[in-house]
């Protein structure tokens, strides 16, 4: 994908003059995370060998305690051969009635009938808002891929496994036809600027360890 370099340049410095990246899992507990609405996590979240397992059975959506607006987010995962899942960011209760924000999505691009509708539904997308570069570097179903999402003055980039894949400017008019155009049309209020980070349940297996944030 065409990226200007000069604006690579600012934004790779700006990140590179934040704070220490803070861990959001410390491999033992859920500390730092609650289910919706202050809701106590369920029983599919489990921590075992130092990750974050959801098994397969309801877990339920689990948010982080603190709100975001500029950050660095890492994260490894995998998932199961057919399986769905993602980390959404900006997180807010839009109209006071679901808790929404932007998603990176991970998926089996290849089995999963949603990532098998391509485009903005595939691995490493802004989740039905755009499509990721097609040459992105995905590891196979079944091994550990690297993802990073970097947000600051309003412009967000998803990584995937060392490469910038997709990229979007909210404070555009291209980001408000791209809504437009998208599931959250109708959504007011979807994607304020700042939010809570979400970790999603589609009710299929998924695996997570090293998360980490730092503010910028």
């Amino acid at each position: 994908m065409k990226t200007s370099l000069s604006a690579l340049i600012v934004f790779t410095a700006a990140s590179l003059q934040a704070g220490d990246f803070v861990s959001l899992f410390d491999g033992k507990s859920l500390a730092g995370w609650s289910g919706l609405d202050g809701k106590a996590p369920e029983a599919g979240w489990v921590i075992a060998e130092g990750t974050l397992h959801l098994n397969g059975t309801k877990g339920g959506m689990l948010l982080s305690e603190k709100e975001y607006t500029n950050f660095e987010l890492e994260w490894d995962w995998k998932i199961e051969e057919g399986g769905n899942n993602g980390v959404k960011y900006w997180v807010t209760k839009v109209g006071g009635k679901e808790w929404l924000g932007i998603e990176y999505q991970m998926i089996d691009d290849a089995k999963h009938p949603d990532g098998m509708k391509g485009g903005s539904r595939t691995t490493a997308s802004i989740y039905d808002i755009k499509m990721p570069a097609a040459d992105k570097p995905m590891k196979p179903v079944g091994e550990w891929n690297s993802s990073r999402v970097v947000v600051n003055a309003g412009k967000i980039q998803h990584w995937l496994n060392g490469a910038l894949v997709c990229e979007a400017d909210t404070t555009t008019e291209e980001w408000k036809q791209m809504i437009a155009g998208s599931k959250f049309k109708s959504k007011v209020g979807f994607a304020p600027g700042t939010g809570r980070i979400m970790l999603t349940d589609h009710g299929d297996k998924v695996w997570f360890k090293g998360i980490r944030v730092r503010e910028l």
